[in-house]
């Protein structure tokens, strides 16, 4: 797998896979990476990466219940896991389901989109919380899991 540039934020560094587009800026983001459409499905999937600063943007369980909570209707019991990574530990989720889609941060709106999953990694960094949301359809997100989880496990400290 081919890997673009370096990403960092709170003392950690990643590599987004070459197929995955980095976005443009975006508030209350590390960076944010279009992932294109499998076949089958219609929408492009998203990673977005979170660091809000040293002890910001909520504990480790409260973001794996607003997680949870943004698929209301989950086809399975949400999976969650543990591991270390660069000595730093890493909380993970899996949740598949209808996901309630904002279309914009903070708005009250939510749209129903179902068939959905997605994986997140919350890593306890040196300097905060980065945290790791990718969501998208099931058959896109399937093609991609590998490539997430390596994006991952290969997060080194700066």
């Amino acid at each position: 797998m081919t890997v673009c540039l370096a990403e960092s934020a709170s003392g950690i560094k990643w590599a987004a896979p070459a197929a995955w587009k980095a976005q443009a800026q975006r508030p209350m983001r590390a960076a944010t990476y279009v992932i294109p459409p499998a076949a089958g499905d219609k929408d492009a999937g998203e990673c977005a990466v979170f660091y809000f600063g040293p002890g910001q943007g909520g504990g480790v369980q409260a973001n794996l219940d607003r997680w949870q909570g943004q698929f209301p209707e989950k086809s399975t019991a949400p999976k969650t896991g543990k591991q270390t990574v660069a000595g730093l530990p890493v909380t993970t989720i899996d949740v598949k389901g209808t996901y309630a889609w904002s279309p914009s941060p903070m708005s009250p709106e939510k749209i129903n989109k179902p068939g959905y999953r997605m994986l997140g990694a919350i890593v306890e960094a040196p300097q905060g919380a980065v945290f790791f949301k990718f969501t998208a359809q099931e058959k896109t997100l399937a093609a991609n899991e590998a490539a997430f989880w390596t994006l991952i496990k290969a997060i080194t400290k700066e």
